[in-house]
C-alpha cells in the first residue's frame, strides 16, 4: 500500500499540480475554459501538492486520500460539464486506488481526528 501512496503522491505533485502552479499554457486554458480563471487554477495545484505531500504522511495519508478523492469527484463533474465528457474517466480512475488508499488507512484517520477533537 505504502508504494500505492508514493506513486500517487508523485502523479499528484509532478504531472498534476505542476503545470498548475507554473502557470503552464495547457493548464491555464483548461481554467479559463472552465470560467474560474487562473486563482482556480492555482488553488487546484496547491490542493493536489498538499494532498501529494499528506499522501507519504503515515497519519495524514487516509484524510489525505479522502480530500483527494474529492477533487476527483470535482474534476469528474467537471470533464463531463465543461469538457463533453473528454478524459472523463481519468479522475475516476485516479479515485480507485484513493478510496483504497481511505479505507485501509482509516485507523489512522480516527487517531487523526481524535487528536483534533483533543485540541479543539
Amino acid at each position: 500500500m505504502r508504494v500505492l501512496q508514493i506513486v500517487l503522491a508523485l502523479f499528484f505533485a509532478v504531472p498534476s499540480a505542476g503545470p498548475k502552479l507554473v502557470g503552464h499554457w495547457s493548464a491555464a486554458e483548461s481554467f479559463d475554459r472552465i470560467g474560474f480563471g487562473d486563482w482556480f487554477m492555482y488553488a487546484v495545484g496547491i490542493l493536489e501538492l498538499a494532498g501529494a505531500v499528506a499522501l507519504v504522511v503515515p497519519l495524514l495519508a487516509g484524510a489525505s486520500a479522502l480530500a483527494l478523492t474529492g477533487l476527483m469527484a470535482g474534476a469528474f463533474i467537471t470533464r463531463l460539464a465543461v469538457f463533453d465528457g473528454r478524459y472523463a474517466l481519468t479522475p475516476v480512475l485516479l479515485a480507485l486506488p484513493l478510496v483504497l488508499i481511505a479505507w485501509t488507512r482509516r485507523h489512522r484517520t480516527g487517531q487523526l481526528l481524535a487528536l483534533v477533537r483533543r485540541g479543539a
